[in-house]
């Protein structure tokens, strides 16, 4: 029996020894596009990337996931979450599509956070170095003939935090001890990293996980701002409520600097950009002695 042509060519590729095919590009699912953006750092060409959250007029709080997103997750070979209760929806999702091949990241469980624990890790860098990390050795695991790719890019990476960490350790230099509030735990480990003063963090605590705070925790906050007692207010820009836009507009009113912080990375920027950005507002909005 004659084989067709085309079904001769088809079983001559099948019949090539494995090392001599290229590998089709890893799947990755990112819940947040900051996360997202360090995969693409890392895995480059060798990986398509696909971030959910990306909006950064999108209140990450509110956020319902469609059917497309459920099947870009269910196709990936890998996903990256936040995890402690910042993207609940990720996990469930995970569940309701299970896979042998695929590898799941929970940033959270990289670093030993728990529950309860402050979920705006990202702006910790040395949290997004853990997660490139991890990231490296799972790509180099599934892909070795690129794992000197992963490598490198990692080595890249680790570097291209170096002006962050400068940046920090210059303002941590001048800022340590500074009072500041914010209407939201969003920049809280960003503001440990300067050694700064953080006050009523009850107040932010209660805003972030939608209950009303205490006539005692607004009071609080109010008589900090009108008497100065904090010397910068940092607004969550991205989601918010009536009670934190009021006390930002106390703050103007008051004269204390106000700096926006996302929980979503701005359109255009990688994460190395985005976090200099947000450290530069900071730097501008205090005076230098």
């Amino acid at each position: 029996m004659k084989i067709r042509p085309f079904v001769a060519a088809i079983a001559a590729l099948f019949a090539l020894p494995m090392q001599g095919r290229a590998a089709a590009p890893q799947s990755i699912v990112a819940a947040e596009n900051f996360y997202g953006d360090v995969a693409h750092q890392i895995a480059g060409a060798q990986a398509t990337v696909t971030s959910i959250l990306s909006n950064p007029d999108q209140d990450p709080h509110l956020f319902e996931a469609s059917p497309s997103v459920a099947r870009n997750i269910s196709a990936a070979r890998i996903a990256i979450y936040n995890g402690i209760d910042y993207d609940p929806w990720m996990a469930k999702l995970l569940g309701a599509a299970r896979s042998d091949t695929r590898t799941t990241i929970v940033v959270a469980d990289l670093i030993g956070k728990k529950p309860g624990d402050n979920p705006h890790i990202w702006y910790d860098p040395a949290t997004m170095l853990a997660m490139a990390k991890a990231l490296t050795d799972e790509l180099g695991r599934a892909d070795p003939g690129h794992a000197t790719i992963y490598q490198a890019n990692l080595a890249k990476f680790q570097t291209s935090l170096q002006p962050i960490q400068a940046k920090i350790t210059a303002l941590r230099t001048r800022l340590a001890g500074t009072p500041v509030t914010a209407t939201e735990p969003v920049f809280g480990y960003m503001f440990n990293a300067l050694g700064m003063e953080i006050r009523n963090q009850p107040f932010q605590l209660a805003v972030m996980n939608d209950t009303e705070p205490s006539a005692s925790n607004i009071a609080a906050f109010e008589t900090d701002l009108k008497t100065h007692q904090v010397q910068l207010l940092v607004y969550n820009s991205q989601a918010s409520d009536r009670i934190a836009v009021r006390m930002m507009n106390l703050a103007k009113a008051s004269h204390i600097p106000v700096v926006g912080a996302t929980e979503t990375a701005p359109p255009g920027k990688t994460y190395q950009t985005w976090m200099l950005s947000e450290l530069d507002a900071i730097d501008h909005a205090l005076p230098k002695p």
